[in-house]
């Protein structure tokens, strides 16, 4: 494990070594921001949605006391959401999605050698390859939990509403009671890390893989595994260190 950690930081170090010129890099950057953020909206969107749902109808079915106002229901789904739900579940779909992309991409192009035909025209292949995967994903993953917040949220009210635990009025007093604006910045941070790990460990697990197409898949696999394990330990420190 040390030995992978060590490799893992050279590896990030590379990056930042004879790399490309600003005016490629931002056009790599770009193309790598369609593929990760704009093509994951749609599985976001689905999953943001119904777990917004589901948690409005469970906490409704838990809080039967007549004691506690109904308008607690849309609190507690705003907190869940913010907090927890929408930054971490949605870098856990991602990297099942996003990750196992770019490592089985960077590993077919180096088991084809087309990594090694890059490095015998001059070109620092980490760099030109994964830096731009990194930015791109730095760039993306905040969108995409924002848009999983906004969703996730809209989903608990749609649930609610329909089927009559609580009133719409009731959600919306729910929502806006004891705001605190930093919980938001606290899911955001969330997102830049769990951006940055979920596309690092992918990007190291494909770029270098060795052997034929089964290792390609293995990689891959190892990639997800990796970047979930990472997610779950950061949610961890952050949540320790920043609330």
């Amino acid at each position: 494990m040390l030995q992978h950690f060590g490799k893992f930081v050279l590896f990030i170090t590379s990056l930042f070594s004879r790399g490309e010129s600003p005016r490629i890099l931002f056009n790599r950057t770009i193309d790598e921001a369609i593929l990760i953020g704009i093509n994951s909206i749609f599985i976001v969107a689905i999953v943001a949605t119904f777990i917004g749902a589901v948690t409005c109808v469970q906490i409704a079915y838990n809080l039967n006391n007549a004691f506690i106002p109904r308008s607690t229901i849309g609190f507690m789904v705003r907190e869940m959401t913010i907090l927890e739900l929408a930054p971490t579940i949605t870098s856990i779909v991602l990297a099942g999605k996003v990750g196992s992309s770019i490592a089985g991409g960077l590993g077919t192009m180096q088991i084809t050698e087309q990594v090694d035909a890059l490095e015998v025209m001059g070109i620092n292949s980490a760099s030109y390859l994964v830096l731009p995967k990194i930015v791109a994903a730095l760039l993306v993953f905040p969108m995409l939990v924002i848009l999983s917040m906004f969703l996730s949220i809209a989903g608990g009210y749609v649930a609610g509403t329909l089927s009559g635990e609580l009133t719409a009025q009731e959600y919306i007093t729910g929502i806006r009671d004891e705001f605190i604006s930093y919980n938001v910045v606290f899911a955001l941070i969330k997102s830049f890390v769990f951006a940055f790990l979920i596309s690092s460990i992918s990007s190291y697990r494909g770029y270098f893989t060795s052997g034929g197409a089964l290792e390609v898949g293995a990689a891959s696999t190892t990639a997800v595994t990796n970047s979930i394990i990472a997610i779950l330990i950061a949610d961890f420190v952050l949540a320790q260190v920043l609330l």
